[in-house]
């Protein structure tokens, strides 16, 4: 009978020796991409709300490019879809669908060093006062605007080129 317990002893101890020799580098770790992004990206001006937040997230996270060394170009697009509605035709929940196309370029260069889109998408109920309906919607749009600033940071650490060494 085989010893499953030194079984996956032996498997967990040969991926780790499997990750160093690959050139594994953790992100935010002395030689990783992370670092080149740190206060390296502007990004573009907002112009509405959502926008706004989505760079205040941006911010917060890889701090403000001054000087800097790569600008970030994004479209932001949010649809509101009625997913529950009552017997009397009210809609009570409402998802909002959120999309982000983006573009990180080297300002030196003009050179692209990443784009793409992510998405997701949060939901909040209309079954209070408008006043109450109002508030969720905009709670929702932050939630939704720092969910995809998370999925758009992690895109771009990834992408990120790796420091000189």
């Amino acid at each position: 009978m085989i010893n499953t317990r030194h079984t996956r002893r032996f498997f967990c101890l040969g991926s780790l020796t499997a990750l160093g020799a690959c050139g594994f580098t953790p992100v935010y770790g002395p030689d990783g991409g992370g670092a080149a992004l740190q206060d390296a990206v502007l990004a573009d001006a907002p112009t509405t709300r959502d926008a706004f937040l989505l760079v205040r997230e941006i911010e917060q996270r890889l701090g403000r490019g001054s000087p800097a060394t790569y600008g970030l170009s994004y479209a932001i697009t949010v649809q509101s879809e009625a997913i529950a509605i009552d017997l009397n035709d009210v809609t009570q929940r409402f998802n909002l669908l959120g999309e982000i196309t983006y573009a990180l370029r080297h300002l030196a260069t003009g050179a692209v060093v990443a784009s793409g889109k992510v998405n997701n998408f949060t939901g909040y109920s209309a079954s209070g006062s408008t006043v109450a309906t109002q508030a969720a919607e905009r709670d929702a749009r932050a939630r939704l605007m720092s969910i995809l600033a998370d999925m758009l940071i992690t895109r771009l650490v990834v992408a990120a080129p790796l420091p000189a060494t």
